[in-house]
């Protein structure tokens, strides 16, 4: 069997805490040992679901994915993590990037300095978990003879969301893993990990792990699952094509190596709003490029390809009635 990456489960603030604590019992039970939570401005704050699954379960990994420095103070964010990673027995990762740029704008913060802002958000997050006495006159943050009043796990990795060349970059000198977002093929993401990789070793450092979220569909009947896995890609590829009109590093995560042409996203685009039925507009691209889906041996295919551009684990988001069976498919797949 070629190499494959770890699995985790990504969960979100769609779901109610008690819905992300069933679906990581079942991930647990299906032999997935991570959950990832998404966390995103105005839906629900991970915390409670964060705590809830580290109750209901026993060797699971905890994984913030990805508090927001503007949104939490990193001080707040060490307070937070030390506390939950107290209460999963060391059992958490922190992730720290800058969320959807939109909605923190409408929250108040300017933008136009978020690599700043997360390069100091670590140093101060990862100074308070070590113990020490932290002073910083920083251009985002400030922060004057802070110290946590409890002991807190020193060694608690901390994960940086990164996809343009300069997040990178500094995810490589500074943190223990990235994390990279959905929709970005596995030719963009291994041009980022080779970076990732070089920056690192320039910073005398050990190359990082690297999560990639993606929407997964395993089920034996190979293609309800990749119609299935149309939908759920249908619904991001508008907000993300969207993106890439402003953004060149988030048009060329869609573009490198999916072998998908622009013209033809585009047109994709187009039909989708124009209400056509995502399972006619998306080929099979669309699914082997940004997506888990189909039977057994596609989901190893293509986690491979992805293990291949140097990821280590993938974060996946499972949705609809079958999601235990699901899990414990895809478990028993990469199991065997």
């Amino acid at each position: 069997m070629p190499k494959l990456p770890r699995l985790s489960v990504r969960l979100h603030g769609g779901m109610t805490p008690r819905q992300c604590a069933e679906q990581a019992a079942a991930a647990e039970a299906a032999g997935i040992d991570a959950v990832w939570f998404a966390e995103n401005p105005f839906a629900r704050g991970i915390v409670p679901a964060a705590a809830a699954c580290a109750l209901a379960t026993r060797t699971q990994s905890i994984g913030a994915g990805v508090f927001n420095p503007y949104g939490r103070h990193p001080t707040l964010i060490a307070m937070e993590i030390g506390a939950l990673d107290e209460l999963s027995g060391g059992r958490v990762r922190l992730g720290i990037g800058t969320g959807i740029a939109g909605a923190v704008e409408r929250m108040g913060f300017g933008t136009g300095r978020s690599l700043t802002a997360l390069r100091e958000a670590i140093v101060i997050v990862r100074a308070l978990l070590r113990g020490e006495t932290v002073t910083l006159a920083g251009t985002a943050f400030n922060v004057s003879n802070v110290k946590l009043d409890y002991r807190a796990r020193a060694d608690i990795p901390i994960f940086m969301a990164a996809r343009g060349a300069n997040a990178v970059k500094a995810c490589g000198e500074l943190a223990d893993g990235m994390i990279v977002s959905n929709m970005c093929a596995a030719g963009f993401v291994a041009e980022a990990v080779q970076s990732l990789n070089a920056s690192a070793a320039a910073a005398a450092r050990p190359p990082p792990g690297v999560v990639q979220y993606m929407p997964c569909v395993p089920r034996p009947d190979r293609e309800a699952a990749r119609s299935a896995a149309k939908r759920a890609i249908g619904d991001m590829l508008p907000a993300y094509w969207s993106l890439a009109q402003r953004l060149p590093d988030a048009r060329r995560a869609l573009l490198t190596g999916s072998g998908i042409a622009e013209t033809e996203i585009a047109s994709t685009v187009t039909r989708l709003k124009a209400g056509e039925a995502a399972e006619a507009a998306l080929d099979d691209r669309f699914v082997d490029a940004f997506a888990i889906a189909g039977d057994a041996d596609d989901c190893r295919a293509q986690a491979a390809r992805f293990a291949e551009a140097g990821v280590t684990e993938l974060a996946l988001t499972f949705s609809g009635p079958t999601v235990p069976g699901d899990m414990a498919y895809i478990g028993k797949a990469f199991a065997g």
